[in-house]
């Protein structure tokens, strides 16, 4: 029931306070989503609306203000002694140096004050249109603050920029113009067509009428209604008043009535400005943008760019060369494992790829990979640029800018994160492989049948020279078992040693594309978050920026 009243009132032309409450705070929403990332600049207009329209709504909804704003001799300031029918223009309106507004306020001025206040109206400067004499005569303009502007074409600056402020608070404006200047740029451009999303709380009034021919009075209103359409006031009450004649105000007079009755000028004034702000803000979210994914071609770039900052390469080499070295270092011929051992382990040199615990790697704060050259930290800076660049592409105003910088907001923090990284990568050679030990089980056996041989041998030759009785050898088939063992021990640690080779270059290939596969993920992750995450985090904000934005704009 509720929402059928709502929309029954939009239809008729009403503003729904709830609903302007909504769009107000939707506006908030957006200035603190969109905080660091657009410029204040821009910002200023949307944090100066919801601040004046919440003091605006938390002030009197009992009264309406309403501003005479004209040019030099458009007749403005007798209009406003007309509409008071009382004579103020000896205290409130002869001012000619004065750049004040006056007011003159129908019903108790107590009600009113507050609102004043707010307007910057000064307590000299106001008056209050109550009379016992009147009786009820005035009743149905309580409510009403009319303020007579200062001349927006005074010779004094301060005059000018008095109205523009005072413009921007008033709920109605009535714009006075005079026969002789009604098609005056200064009016039109400056002022009339900056209202054009203020339709609803505007009025134009061709003033001073009397002093046209009547059969003139149509063809210059039909003229200044042409003008107001190229203006974008299209439908904005025109009227025509002179005071010259008692009855010459009574259709301004009888306008202002219906908006006080209405008490809905305020909201409308609102609602406008928001749809104002709404506007503008729209130009500067434009259409929503997706996401990159990790198949893009830049988060691809991105992930070789900083794989060679981090050293990936010289770690997968350094892994290949290590898992080699290891293998020979078990599975050779155990009579030269130590000198092979004698030789630096190319994972180690690197501060990396010891088995946990180990001080060789537990005690270095940092890898010994090489610092990354220049032209991959040239590589670096143009992937994270192009990522940037991708991700900002099509957003309109500041928002690439804010992407760009989001993208660059962590890269001080990326050669630590690198070097962690790579630190602690699980490279799969922290433990000997299972073929390496019967491999080198195989040598050590082979190896214990040669020095067996060889010592079977050499206890012979010595019983020779010692003139001790002869060892009789066994025999297969001429060759003697201990030369056999010894031969054989040989032969066969040399070639197992040799088939072993081919296999461990396979295998520390392997190893290497491994290591490498784990050392590109834990790479991605780090992207991902220096230089991916702060750039969704914008690419997301636009996204909220834009659902409610589309709040701030329903009526």
């Amino acid at each position: 029931m509720g929402g059928r009243l709502r929309e029954a009132l939009r239809a008729d032309g009403r503003v729904d306070a709830d609903q302007l409450a909504a769009r107000l705070e939707a506006i908030q929403r957006f200035l603190g989503i969109v905080d660091g990332h657009l410029p204040d600049t821009p910002l200023v207009p949307a944090r100066t609306l919801v601040e004046r329209a919440g003091t605006r709504l938390s002030l009197s909804r009992d009264h309406t203000v309403v501003a005479l704003a004209g040019a030099t001799g458009s007749g403005k300031s007798s209009l406003f002694n007309a509409m008071a029918r009382m004579n103020l223009s000896p205290v409130g309106v002869r001012r000619p140096t004065t750049g004040v507004a006056h007011a003159c306020v129908w019903g108790p001025l107590d009600g009113g004050n507050r609102l004043l206040d707010w307007l910057g109206v000064l307590p000299r400067h106001r008056f209050v249109r109550e009379s016992v004499l009147d009786g009820d005569d005035e009743s149905t303009m309580h409510g009403l603050i009319l303020l007579d502007l200062p001349d927006f074409d005074s010779v004094q600056h301060s005059h000018r920029l008095e109205v523009d402020r005072l413009l921007g608070l008033v709920d109605l404006v009535v714009w006075v113009v005079d026969p002789q200047k009604y098609a005056d740029r200064v009016v039109h451009a400056g002022y009339l067509r900056e209202f054009h999303q203020h339709r609803d709380v505007t009025m134009v009034v061709l003033n001073q009428v009397d002093r046209l021919p009547p059969p003139e009075v149509p063809r210059v209103l039909a003229d200044l209604r042409r003008l107001l359409d190229t203006d974008g006031l299209t439908g904005v009450p025109l009227l025509a008043t002179t005071i010259a004649d008692p009855a010459g105000t009574q259709q301004l007079r009888q306008a202002l009535e219906g908006t006080v009755a209405e008490r809905q000028a305020a909201l409308r004034r609102l609602s406008g400005d928001v749809d104002a702000v709404v506007s503008a803000l729209d130009e500067m979210v434009g259409a929503p943008r997706p996401a990159l994914t990790a198949g893009d071609p830049a988060v691809a770039g991105l992930d070789r760019a900083l794989g060679a900052a981090a050293g990936v390469p010289t770690v997968v080499a350094a892994v290949e060369q290590a898992y080699r070295h290891r293998a020979a270092s078990t599975t050779g011929w155990p009579l030269v494992r130590l000198w092979r051992r004698l030789r630096p382990d190319p994972l180690r040199r690197l501060h990396l790829g010891g088995p946990p615990g180990d001080p060789a790697t537990s005690l270095v704060a940092a890898t010994s990979v090489p610092e990354p050259s220049p032209a991959d930290r040239t590589a670096l800076g143009l992937a994270v640029r192009t990522v940037a660049e991708r991700a900002g592409a099509g957003l309109p105003s500041a928002w690439p800018n804010a992407v760009t910088a989001a993208a660059r907001s962590r890269l001080g923090d990326l050669p630590d994160a690198l070097d962690g990284v790579i630190a602690g990568a699980d490279l799969g050679m922290d433990r000997p492989r299972t073929w390496w030990r019967l491999v080198g089980g195989v040598q050590w056996l082979v190896t214990f049948a040669a020095l067996a041989g060889l010592g079977w041998l050499v206890l012979g030759y010595a019983l020779r020279v010692l003139g001790l009785p002869e060892l009789r050898h066994p025999m297969v088939g001429e060759v003697p078992v201990p030369t056999l063992l010894l031969l054989g021990g040989l032969l066969a640690g040399l070639l197992t040693a040799a088939l072993s080779r081919p296999v461990a270059r396979w295998a520390a290939g392997r190893a290497r594309r491994r290591a490498e596969a784990r050392l590109t993920d834990a790479i991605s992750q780090v992207g991902d978050e220096y230089v991916l995450a702060p750039v969704r985090a914008v690419v997301a904000a636009h996204a909220d920026a834009r659902t409610v934005l589309e709040v701030a704009r329903h009526r």
